[in-house]
């Protein structure tokens, strides 16, 4: 059950890495940062999104992280999103975009899939059927 958690994960973030600007109005984007792959909030992070599985997929979610000076799920250079979405280099960040390209969620500790259901859900586009 963990591995076909995991495989959505990685379905989630496999397609081929595109900037987040070609992301905008088609994909809502979860941005993690984190100053390496061993960080206890990346790790929980990932853990949530993992479960959250379907609903993520549901909602048009693409999981874009930036661990040190590398980037999964985009093709933009590291510097480019920590300057662009203020990332710390040296801790935990996470942060929700919308379909718009606007950030709509940041925080500096994991967000549960509750919360980011909840922002999303009440974003003009989801309610107005638009997934």
């Amino acid at each position: 059950m963990i591995t076909l958690k995991l495989l959505m994960t990685m379905s989630l973030m496999a397609a081929s890495p595109a900037s987040l600007s070609s992301m905008k109005w088609e994909k809502r984007v979860l941005l993690v940062s984190a100053p390496d792959a061993n960080n206890p909030s990346l790790n929980e992070q990932r853990s949530i999104i993992a479960r959250w599985g379907a609903g993520a997929e549901e909602r048009d979610i693409k999981i874009v992280e930036v661990i040190g000076h590398d980037v999964v799920g985009a093709s933009d250079p590291a510097a480019t999103l920590r300057q662009r979405y203020r990332l710390p280099i040296a801790g935990f960040a996470v942060t929700l975009i919308g379909k718009d390209g606007g950030s709509k969620l940041r925080g500096t500790r994991p967000i549960s899939a509750a919360t980011l259901e909840e922002v999303i859900d009440a974003m003009p586009m989801r309610r107005g059927g638009k997934r």
